[in-house]
């Protein structure tokens, strides 16, 4: 069951590591007779995974042959790495909110020497939450190693993910400061709307970088990892859409609707390059096609995602709209080339590290 294993996680990080890695072992559904399974996981028998294919390899499972058969360019480099501050956001920030520890302890190798992140902890969370939580971030472990084994890898940069920084995200919405001031750890609420500040903006950091890549296997890790992303942006807007007119306690009067509309507009006008962000309700005019104003997934006139730059990027996650200003959630700055270059730094990576797959 569930609830034993959400109180194991107050433990001490020293021994809380092997109890993850019981619990991950049980949850792959793959436990002997006799042996505890998750209940949430479907009977071997019956999953998609138990069908066999005697051809996967086959030319009906394989793309065709690119017509420039060239895997990474040298100019796909940079820009597939810079994504890499966001996957190490993401990661550390689910990581913590579900299991309490973080890269450091469930892939230390994919950190290249980065500092641990800053506030970070297990947030109070139902258990479908705590499920999404879980899954999503288990699946940024995947992105950063995907990233790292396909383009090489940048130390992790110091992340701000204390509650204070969250606190400051709002409060930088709202115009005024929140009071109490915002705890995205406190309850599954907050935590999805903490979740909104976030991820969203990897969807737009792969929309803006598809078009400047060439590698076939570079382009094929960034329509995978977008794919994702989509698809979590997704999950966390449908699940805060379904109480879009409910208050946010303790803030009276202040619905979850207005909490996204408000994020978005901060973005915006951090990012400076004009509205390529919308809250779950825009007037008809911006919806679909013009005919309605619900936005459970935020897009163009087209229902296309919107595209950021790197600058663009880093001015909203710095929270200082410049991109050569640092604060927010990397009060160091963002690492690799792009974003030190906007710094006017050195480069802070002893070159390109890529991990032991």
């Amino acid at each position: 069951m569930l609830k034993p294993f959400v109180k194991m996680a107050t433990a001490s990080s020293h021994t809380y590591s092997p109890l993850l890695l019981l619990f991950l072992l049980a949850c792959s559904c793959r436990a002997s007779s006799g042996h505890a399974v998750d209940p949430a996981c479907p009977p071997a028998k019956a999953s998609a995974l138990a069908v066999e294919t005697s051809d996967c390899g086959g030319p009906r499972c394989q793309a065709p042959a690119p017509h420039v058969p060239v895997p990474v360019f040298p100019y796909d480099v940079d820009p597939m790495q810079f994504a890499l501050n966001l996957e190490y956001t993401e990661a550390e920030f689910f990581l913590h909110a579900a299991f309490g520890v973080g890269l450091d302890q469930i892939a230390p190798n994919l950190t290249l020497g980065g500092p641990p992140p800053v506030g970070a902890m297990k947030a109070n969370l139902d258990e479908v939450t705590w499920r999404i939580a879980a899954e999503f971030g288990l699946q940024e472990v995947g992105h950063v190693r995907a990233i790292q084994n396909t383009v090489g890898g940048i130390p992790r940069p110091k992340i701000d993910l204390s509650a204070n920084n969250f606190a400051r995200v709002m409060d930088q919405a709202f115009g005024y400061h929140l009071d109490p001031p915002f705890d995205p750890y406190i309850d599954s609420r907050n935590f999805l709307l903490a979740c909104y500040v976030i991820p969203y903006l990897g969807i737009n950091g792969y929309t803006g970088t598809n078009p400047i890549i060439d590698g076939y296997e570079t382009k094929h890790l960034l329509a995978g990892l977008l794919g994702v992303e989509a698809g979590q942006d997704a999950v966390f807007r449908a699940l805060l859409f379904e109480c879009k007119s409910e208050t946010v306690p303790p803030y009276k009067g202040i619905t979850v609707a207005e909490f996204t509309d408000r994020i978005s507009t901060a973005r915006n006008q951090l990012g400076k390059c004009g509205v390529k962000d919308e809250g779950l309700t825009v007037p008809p005019e911006l919806g679909a096609e013009g005919r309605i104003c619900t936005n459970v997934l935020s897009a163009d006139r087209d229902s296309l995602s919107y595209a950021r730059m790197p600058a663009e990027l880093l001015r909203i996650l710095y929270l200082t709209g410049d991109e050569h200003v640092p604060g927010g959630f990397f009060p160091e700055g963002a690492n690799g080339k792009i974003a030190r270059e906007f710094l006017r730094k050195p480069f802070a990576a002893e070159g390109n590290k890529t991990p032991a797959n």
